[in-house]
């Protein structure tokens, strides 16, 4: 179980998130999301460590995990994919798997581990992770090095951004998975109604603050009625 109490972040004198208090169960799906600005992202890189709260605690599995970094987090199972992927220069596809899952990963795995987001290991498996591959690419390699981990927590931080429709497919498909497995707890920051309805529980932020959390039936019809699906941006 994860548990934010009391998270509040400025940024150049400007609130960003205003006391968070927050408890993400096991084994659940979880939609944070809100308008632009409303801090989606910022509170997603505090769960990761990449930002420290400045006032605030987390708690994971009744450990307090506020002052760990992002290396320590990962060593207790918690993973994040950037809403932009990051290219390594001399890394092949094989590589950043191998390093996900922190053992020499056989071609037959990663053919399976690929496959899961859409891409076929032969025409895959030796890229480089640079500029040659496109962002939908990226995104699905990054989701796949995710899987590969098989992570307690799993952060997706607006992984339909800058996707094609196919990848986006893939990506949904991904998400059905994660979900009728129940395996660890999945958070996604999204304005797509096609992720929201999968989700167990959405939770709804304003203003760097949480307006409200309910499920999907309860709460999936109003956010549509705002402006809540519309694009996002970095927060």
């Amino acid at each position: 179980m994860l548990e934010l109490k009391n998270i509040s972040f400025k940024r150049d004198n400007k609130t960003i998130l205003n006391d968070i208090n927050l408890t993400l169960d096991d084994n659940k799906f979880y939609c944070i999301t809100g308008p632009n600005g409303s801090g989606k992202s910022t509170l997603a890189k505090i769960i990761m460590g990449l930002i420290e709260p400045d006032s605030g605690s987390i708690t994971y599995n009744g450990r307090d995990i506020t002052k760990l970094s992002v290396d320590e987090r990962a060593k207790l199972g918690i993973s994040f994919a950037f809403q932009t992927p990051v290219t390594f220069k001399g890394l092949t596809v094989y590589d950043i798997l191998k390093i996900a899952t922190g053992s020499e990963v056989g071609k037959k795995d990663a053919c399976n581990i690929l496959s899961k987001v859409g891409l076929c290991a032969k025409e895959y498996i030796d890229r480089e992770l640079n500029s040659s591959l496109s962002g939908g690419e990226l995104k699905r390699i990054e989701i796949a090095t995710v899987i590969a981990r098989s992570p307690s927590v799993s952060i997706f931080d607006e992984p339909e951004a800058g996707i094609d429709l196919w990848s986006f497919k893939y990506l949904t498909e991904v998400f059905k998975e994660l979900r009728s497995k129940a395996a660890g707890t999945t958070i996604v920051i999204s304005h797509q109604e096609r992720i929201l309805a999968i989700a167990d529980a959405i939770i709804l932020l304003e203003a760097g603050k949480i307006k409200t959390v309910g499920t999907k039936d309860t709460m999936l019809n109003s956010i549509l009625s705002t402006d809540c699906l519309k694009g996002g941006e970095n927060e």
